[in-house]
């Protein structure tokens, strides 16, 4: 039985999700907030770690930011399916493009998971108000024991999101270029 394209997208973004949650879960039940695991030497570190939910441990405004970020994930992750269905339906759109934007959305909704649900599963925080779970560090350049560059700790679904971005912009950019030509034409 073939599937169709975007049977297939559900299936690679409903994987990227479970996969997400699955290392969250393993972290959460297995290690202590704040534990090391030393990987790879200093190099590759899983560092349990929670967050308010923005990219790489960034807080946003308190209660009212964190409210106003996950409408904005839930709104934006909702706006990326609807494009996403409607790219399918035109049956001309590179799948790789598809790809990409379906790697964004798999890790905007793995991250909105914990914001919305972790809370109240792990029972520190209402409905909405949970923290991200973050676990990957990769002290790129390091001076002793002081990280110098690239000192965020990250999740799988920040990756999806951001491989998914650099792939778009990278090898896709061709197909967004052309959407604003043509919309320059309607313009003229």
């Amino acid at each position: 039985m073939k599937l169709s394209q975007g049977k297939r997208l559900l299936l690679l973004g409903v994987l990227l999700v479970v996969i997400d949650q699955v290392i969250k879960y393993l972290v959460k039940t297995n290690m202590e907030l704040g534990q090391q695991i030393y990987v790879i030497g200093q190099w590759f570190r899983l560092c349990f770690v929670e967050n308010e939910g923005m990219a790489f441990g960034m807080a946003f405004g308190g209660q009212v930011g964190k409210f106003l970020l996950s409408l904005f994930r839930i709104l934006l992750s909702g706006a990326l399916i609807w494009w996403i269905s409607s790219l399918i339906k035109k049956g001309n759109t590179p799948k790789g493009v598809l790809v990409g934007l379906t790697l964004i959305t798999a890790g905007a909704i793995g991250n909105i998971i914990d914001s919305l649900f972790y809370g109240i599963i792990w029972g520190y925080a209402p409905f909405m108000f949970g923290k991200v779970v973050d676990m990957f560090f990769f002290p790129l350049i390091r001076d002793g024991e002081r990280v110098i560059f690239f000192s965020p700790v990250f999740n799988f679904a920040d990756s999806c999101v951001t491989v998914g971005a650099f792939y778009l912009v990278l090898f896709q950019w061709k197909f967004f270029a052309k959407d604003e030509e043509k919309e320059k034409k309607k313009e003229k």
